[in-house]
C-alpha cells in the first residue's frame, strides 16, 4: 500500500459576543491579527460573524491535533481582545439569518448573486476532512465505495438541533439549511475519473461555474489537493470529537485501499438507499441507529460501531488511531453535541433560565474544553 493518507481538517466557527451571546461580525482587526498569527491557515467565511481554519496536511492524527489546537486557542485569544468567543457548532441556537450579512469580498459577492435568496439563509457551519490519495484513479475508485460511509460519520458528527430559536426535531439541521444549493448532497456514482472529468466538465466549460470547487457534495475530490475531501459532518464544539472524526475518515480510506490491494471491494449501493440512511443521520443522530443493507436489518448505532471499530482495527493500530475510534463508540453510547445542547436547553428551562443563552455558554465552555 503506496499510500501516507495525509489528512487535514477544516473547521468553521460562529463568533459570539460574550456579554449578549448574540453572533457579532468579525472585526477587520481581528481577522488581521488571526492572518498573521496563522499566515495562510485562517481565513473570512461566507458571513461576516463567521471565521475558517485549516490545518496543515499531516501523515498522523496526533501532529494534526497540535496543530488543531493551537489554531482553536489562537482563534480564542483573538476573539478575547474584541470580547468574543468562537463556538464550533453548525447552527448557532437561537440568532436569525436573516440579520446576518455577507462578507464583502468578490468571492462572496458572486456567491450571494448566484445563489440568490438561498444564500442569505447560510448560517451553518461545517466540518471538512481532507484524506491525500495522490491517484486519481483511485480517488473516483474510493468514491462511492467511502459514500456507504458518510451517514455513520453524519450520525456520530450531529450538532445542530436548533434554529432560529426553536428546536427542528432534527440532530442536523445545517444539512436542511445546506441541501437547498445546487451540487449538494450524496455524489454521483462515476466508474471512472475521465467520467468525474468529463461530467463536472460540461459545467466548467458552458461557465455555469469557474472550476470544480462550486460542487458541494458530501464527498468529492477536491478541487485544490490531491485528496478526497468529507463534507458531510457538522463542525464539532470539542476538539477531541473532530479528531476522532477526522481519525475515522482516514482509516476508512485505508481500509478501502487494504482491501483493493486483495483485489476485494466494498459493495456499492444505490445512492436512494445511502441517502435513507443520510436522512436516518440527520433525524436522529446516533438514537435511532442505521440500515444495515448486509443483514437488511436496522441497528443501533453502538452495534455499527463495534462493528466497524473491528473491521478498521488494523488500520487504526497502523495509524496509532485506536482510541480515537473507541472515543465514536462512546458517542454512539451517550449521544452527540446534539443531545447535549438538548439536555442544557432542557435544565435551563426547568431553571428558569435563558435555554438559548444557556446553550450558547456550554458552547464556550466545549469549545475551550481541550485546548
Amino acid at each position: 500500500m503506496q499510500q501516507d493518507f495525509t489528512i487535514g481538517i477544516e473547521e468553521e466557527y460562529l463568533l459570539v459576543d460574550r456579554d449578549s451571546l448574540q453572533l457579532a461580525q468579525a472585526p477587520e482587526a481581528l481577522m488581521k491579527s488571526c492572518q498573521a498569527d496563522f499566515e495562510g491557515q485562517v481565513s473570512p467565511e461566507f458571513l461576516q460573524c463567521q471565521i475558517e481554519v485549516g490545518t496543515r496536511p499531516h501523515t498522523t492524527v496526533k501532529s494534526a491535533r497540535e496543530d488543531l489546537r493551537r489554531l482553536r486557542s489562537g482563534v480564542a485569544k483573538r476573539a478575547a481582545e474584541h470580547n468574543m468567543a468562537p463556538i464550533a457548532v453548525s447552527c448557532h441556537p437561537f440568532a436569525d439569518w436573516k440579520d446576518q450579512h455577507h462578507t464583502r469580498k468578490e468571492r462572496y459577492d458572486n456567491l450571494q448573486h448566484a445563489l440568490g435568496g438561498v444564500a442569505r439563509r447560510m448560517l451553518i457551519c461545517g466540518m471538512h476532512v481532507h484524506v491525500g490519495v495522490e491517484d486519481e484513479a483511485l480517488r473516483a475508485d474510493l468514491m462511492p465505495q467511502l459514500s456507504y460511509f458518510l451517514p455513520h460519520l453524519l450520525a456520530l458528527s450531529t450538532s445542530s438541533p436548533f434554529w432560529n430559536g426553536q428546536d427542528t426535531g432534527l440532530s442536523s439541521y445545517r444539512l436542511t439549511v445546506f441541501d437547498n444549493l445546487p451540487r449538494t448532497g450524496l455524489p454521483p456514482i462515476f466508474g471512472s475519473w475521465s467520467e468525474y472529468e468529463r461530467t463536472t466538465g460540461v459545467l466548467v466549460e458552458l461557465g455555469v461555474i469557474e472550476d470544480t470547487s462550486k460542487i458541494w457534495w458530501d464527498l468529492r475530490p477536491s478541487h485544490s489537493y490531491p485528496t478526497l475531501e468529507t463534507r458531510i459532518m457538522d463542525v464539532q464544539p470539542r476538539m477531541e470529537h473532530a479528531l476522532s472524526l477526522a481519525a475515522m475518515v482516514q482509516a476508512l480510506t485505508r481500509m478501502l485501499c487494504r482491501l483493493k490491494d486483495r483485489n476485494l471491494r466494498w459493495r456499492q449501493y444505490d445512492r436512494f438507499l445511502i441517502g435513507e440512511n443520510r436522512w436516518r443521520a440527520q433525524r436522529y443522530g446516533v438514537g435511532e441507529g442505521l440500515i444495515d443493507f448486509g443483514d437488511r436489518s436496522i441497528k443501533p448505532m453502538p452495534d455499527l460501531m463495534g462493528e466497524l471499530m473491528g473491521m478498521l482495527a488494523e488500520d487504526a493500530e497502523a495509524l496509532g488511531t485506536m482510541a480515537e475510534l473507541a472515543r465514536l463508540r462512546q458517542i454512539a453510547e451517550s449521544g452527540t453535541s446534539a443531545t447535549r445542547q438538548r439536555r442544557v436547553h432542557a435544565e435551563a428551562l426547568a431553571n428558569g433560565d435563558d435555554p438559548g443563552q444557556a446553550v450558547v455558554r456550554h458552547l464556550i465552555d466545549e469549545f475551550h474544553a481541550d485546548l
